[in-house]
C-alpha cells in the first residue's frame, strides 16, 4: 500500500515544483497592484501597459523575426547537412565536418557568442561587411548554432529511411531530383517541421549569444526581459509570459488535436 502512494505523491511534488510558479506568474499578471507579490485585485491594467509598452513590441517583432530567419536557414542547411552526413559515408574530410556540424551543441554559449562577435569584427575590418551589429548579426550568430540541432532532427529520421521507396521511384524512371521532392522530402517533412520548430524556440528563447552580437536599436525580447527583472519583475512581463503560455498551450492543443484525428479508429480504440 505504502508503494502505491509512493509514485503519485512523488508525482505530485514533482508536477507542484515545475509548474507552481507558472499558475503563481499567470495569476499575478491579473493583480491589480504593482507589487508581484501582493494580491489586491483583479485587473487587466497590465495587459494594456504591455500593448502600450512600445520598446517591449518593438524586442517582440525583431526576435519574432530574427526566429524565423534564423530556423529558416538553419532548416536548409541542417537538412543539407544531414544528407550528407547519412547519405555519403566516406568523403575526405568527413570527421571534420561532423565536428563542426555538431560542436554548437556542446560549445558554451559565452564562448559561441563571443567568437562569433571577434569574427564580426575581424570580417567588418577586413571586409567592410557586415556594418556594425544588429539584426543580420543575431540571424547569421542564431542560424548557426540551430543548424546544428535541425542535422541532429533530420539525420536521426535519415537513418531510418528506407531507400527502396527512391529506388523504386528511380527504376520507374523519375530523376533523382524529382525523386527527392516527391518521396524523400514528404518522408522526412515531419523532422523538417520539427526541427524548424526547435530551431525558431532556441532563437527565440536566446540571451546570451544575442547579448554579444547585437547592437544599439537591435535588442531581442530575452534582452529587453533581463534588463527590466535585474530591476526587479514588473507585473507587465507576467502580463506577457501570460501571453507566451497561451499561445503555446493553444499550439499544443491543436498539435494533439490533429494528431489524434489523423490516427486511425482502431488506433484510437
Amino acid at each position: 500500500m505504502r508503494r502505491g502512494w509512493f509514485v503519485p505523491i512523488m508525482a505530485a511534488l514533482g508536477f507542484s515544483f515545475l509548474y507552481a510558479p507558472i499558475v503563481s506568474l499567470v495569476v499575478f499578471s491579473f493583480n491589480e497592484n504593482r507589487l508581484v507579490t501582493v494580491w489586491s485585485g483583479f485587473s487587466f491594467k497590465w495587459y494594456g501597459e504591455l500593448f502600450s509598452d512600445a520598446q517591449m513590441l518593438g524586442a517582440a517583432w525583431l526576435s519574432l523575426q530574427v526566429a524565423a530567419l534564423s530556423a529558416s536557414i538553419a532548416l536548409v542547411l541542417g537538412t543539407l547537412a544531414a544528407i550528407a552526413l547519412v547519405r555519403f559515408r566516406r568523403f575526405r574530410g568527413r570527421t571534420l565536418f561532423a565536428g563542426m556540424v555538431s560542436a554548437p551543441l556542446v560549445m558554451p554559449d559565452v564562448i559561441t557568442g563571443l567568437s562569433l562577435l571577434l569574427l564580426f569584427v575581424a570580417m567588418e575590418s577586413l571586409l567592410g561587411w557586415p556594418q556594425g551589429r544588429g539584426m543580420l548579426t543575431i540571424v547569421i550568430a542564431h542560424a548557426t548554432f540551430c543548424t546544428a540541432y535541425v542535422a541532429v532532427v533530420v539525420q536521426s529520421r535519415l537513418g531510418d529511411f528506407d531507400r527502396s521507396l527512391e529506388e523504386a521511384a528511380m527504376d520507374l524512371g523519375a530523376s533523382p531530383l524529382r525523386t527527392f521532392f516527391d518521396i524523400t522530402l514528404p518522408i522526412i517533412a515531419p523532422a523538417l517541421v520539427s526541427g524548424w520548430l526547435l530551431g525558431f524556440t532556441l532563437s527565440l528563447d536566446d540571451l546570451v549569444i544575442a547579448s554579444f552580437v547585437s547592437g544599439p536599436g537591435s535588442s531581442t525580447l530575452p534582452m529587453v526581459i533581463f534588463s527590466k527583472v535585474r530591476l526587479g519583475v514588473s507585473p507587465d512581463v507576467n502580463a506577457l509570459a501570460t501571453i507566451i503560455i497561451g499561445i503555446v498551450s493553444l499550439g499544443v492543443l491543436a498539435a494533439t488535436i490533429l494528431q489524434l484525428r489523423s490516427r486511425p479508429k482502431k488506433g484510437r480504440a
